[in-house]
């Protein structure tokens, strides 16, 4: 008999060698129904996985993230096996779960379309009826190559002979169909209910410029049909708040053809960017911080000594100066180290916590390019605390609590929280990376904040905590950060006079809220659908004359309210004044202010909310006041 511990920490005798699904029965068969994977001891695996000593092991359904991966990828077999039956001469490449749903890429001289997907759903959904056991198997390096080759599938034989050796070469069955695949899967086809098509699109191979072009094909699928729907409506939701589209239509900001991955911000979008800086200035005065700027160029020696070099090269841009190479800074860190080392400091002065709108510049893929979300130049609210090591969980926790105000309090964000740990290519020592983990867990643990942990994908110079906001479709979207860092200081030797008067090591914390300015901007923008709240909104107050006579009275009011920091914008045209709401409507500005002969004579404005239509009269001071407790209250 072996012990197996369960997820709610109970403990269960099980005969060696019954499998993850043996389990799940003899708990419950309602949970061995809907079961579609397992976690024995924090790696994910099939539910046919043998248990042969103690471990920790969790039931995976479909509401777990590991649970929804396998029922994912199982559905990308089921969508490789349905285009194989139905296309001739179909190369496979690869085909994984993602965040929502999954994809496979394929090489044939046939061109998807739209109007392919009705056909390849219905041949998935036959496979789906036949319930296809989907049985795994492993083979030896050779044999895996001959299968491979046999079958003319050469970018699985490409993909074979770059594993490494000793490594385990599986595969996964299902009917006529077989692929190389590590898993998991779940038990059969049958297993998978609704299934939708999605997209189809280009994709190089192994995402390389240089190989050749496949084709990507996107779906999804729900274990019911009113998950599908409601994925449906909200995909139709997104697509009327996509942040390119309505940069564009509201002058927030644009992409130029002769600069791919660079956006250009308009005057609407540069009040709804410096609105963003100005609360970000101001919160970090009152928390502590003062603000640096660091230059974007710097030589390619610190990019050595700091070690971005041997990580981030592919993705940096160079130049040379004076025949000496530099490197266009991807990241603001080792500017950060030059300031701390640019004076002596003594333990008085710590911590310092110095933060910067810094500008970085990244060589991302062009077909990875993606409005204000993926871009090759944007600015990182970047901050970097320098503290004793008595200080790191006081530090940590007040950056919690100040992450928290900001999505919470100002924006209305949930989130959640996830702790990342150390990586195959980390700097350090076992020892450096063991306190800072166990730091970490136990700043979260003194909080009280539940987290997820996220084996092996911290920063190569220390672990992480990430943020997860939630916005109003659901969607969730990785924006802060708080990183623990021994690495770049010993690096860069920096130090500090203690109390004994020796010289010390201090202890790093990277930090970002925001993360990208510009990709928060592109999240504020689907999250509000360009109905930005009062005091984030680049216009607060459309003013809208009846006719010409009133113009002089609309500019009146307009210089009032701009007076008082209230950002206005009259519209002049000779248009009627039911034509001038609505196009107000479509511009999304909180407050339309309707100016005629009554209003003139009484010295007042007629108030429409873009929410609740026509509010009545009131006196500009009366408005200013709304307005005004609005953007002090962060009115959502």
């Amino acid at each position: 008999m072996i012990e197996v511990e369960l997820k709610d920490g109970s403990k269960k005798q099980v005969e060696k060698g019954q499998s993850v699904l043996d389990v799940a029965k003899s708990i419950s068969e309602g949970l061995a129904r809907v079961a579609l994977a397992g976690k024995v001891d924090g790696k994910v695996v099939d539910l046919r996985y043998n248990l042969e000593k103690d471990c920790k092991l969790e039931i995976l359904t479909f509401d777990d993230e590991d649970g929804k991966k396998a029922y994912w990828h199982t559905t990308s077999h089921i969508m490789a096996q349905a285009i194989k039956r139905l296309y001739k001469n179909v190369k496979l490449a690869i085909g994984p779960a993602i965040d929502a749903g999954f994809y496979y890429d394929f090489d044939t001289d046939y061109r998807f379309s739209e109007a392919d997907f009705e056909k390849i759903e219905a041949e998935m959904k036959k496979i789906i009826k036949e319930d296809l056991p989907i049985e795994r198997f492993e083979l030896p390096r050779e044999e895996a190559i001959k299968l491979m080759k046999d079958a003319g599938e050469d970018y699985k034989v490409e993909l074979i002979e770059d594993l490494p050796e000793g490594e385990v070469i599986s595969f996964y069955k299902q009917g006529e169909f077989t692929d190389l695949c590590a898993g998991p899967h779940l038990m059969s086809t049958g297993k998978v209910k609704c299934v939708k098509i999605l997209s189809t699109s280009g994709a190089y191979w192994r995402g390389d410029e240089k190989n050749k072009m496949l084709q990507r094909i996107y779906g999804i699928s729900y274990p019911k049909a009113s998950m599908l729907e409601d994925y449906l409506k909200m995909l139709e939701e997104a697509k009327k708040r996509d942040h390119k589209k309505l940069g564009k239509e509201l002058g927030i900001f644009m992409i130029a053809p002769e600069g791919p991955g660079f956006p250009f911000f308009l005057p609407k979008g540069m009040v709804l960017r410096n609105v963003l800086e100005d609360f970000w200035r101001k919160i970090h005065r009152e928390n502590g911080y003062v603000e640096i700027k660091t230059p974007m160029i710097l030589n390619e020696e610190l990019w050595h000594r700091s070690g971005h070099w041997d990580h981030y090269k592919d993705n940096m841009y160079t130049t040379k100066i004076d025949n000496v190479d530099y490197g266009i800074k991807p990241m603001n860190c080792p500017g950060g180290m030059l300031v701390y080392k640019s004076e002596m400091h003594s333990y008085r002065d710590l911590p310092i916590r110095a933060g910067e709108l810094g500008l970085v510049h990244r060589h991302e893929k062009s077909g990875e390019l993606n409005g204000l979300f993926r871009v090759r130049c944007f600015t990182q609210d970047d901050a970097h605390i320098f503290c004793t090591p008595e200080q790191i969980e006081p530090e940590i926790s007040n950056l919690m609590k100040l992450i928290d105000k900001v999505y919470s309090d100002v924006f209305g964000f949930e989130y959640t929280v996830e702790l990342s740990t150390r990586p195959d290519d980390s700097m350090g020592t076992d020892e450096q990376w063991e306190l800072a983990e166990s730091t970490l867990k136990k700043v979260l643990k003194d909080l009280n904040i539940p987290y997820e942990l996220n084996e092996g994908d911290g920063a190569f110079y220390g672990p992480k905590i990430d943020f997860h906001i939630k916005d109003s479709l659901g969607r969730q979207w990785q924006c802060g950060t708080i990183q623990l860092d021994f690495q770049m200081p010993e690096r860069f030797d920096l130090t500090y006079i203690g109390e004994d008067g020796e010289k010390h090591r201090p202890v790093m914390l990277h930090r970002v809220i925001f993360g990208s300015v510009e990709r928060f901007i592109g999240i504020l923008i689907e999250n509000y659908a360009g109905a930005f709240p009062t005091w984030l909104a680049p216009v607060q107050a459309k003013i809208l004359p009846i006719s010409d006579k009133h113009l002089e009275y609309a500019k009146k009011v307009s210089k009032e309210l701009e007076s008082k920091g209230i950002r206005t914008e009259i519209d002049e045209r000779a248009e009627k004044i039911g034509y001038k709401i609505r196009e107000a409507q479509l511009q999304k500005v909180p407050y339309m202010l309707i100016v005629g002969d009554k209003e003139e004579e009484e010295g007042k404005v007629g108030v429409r909310d873009r929410k609740q239509g026509d509010i009545g009269a009131m006196s500009i001071e009366e408005f200013e006041n709304k307005v005004q407790e609005e953007v002090r209250t962060f009115a959502k």
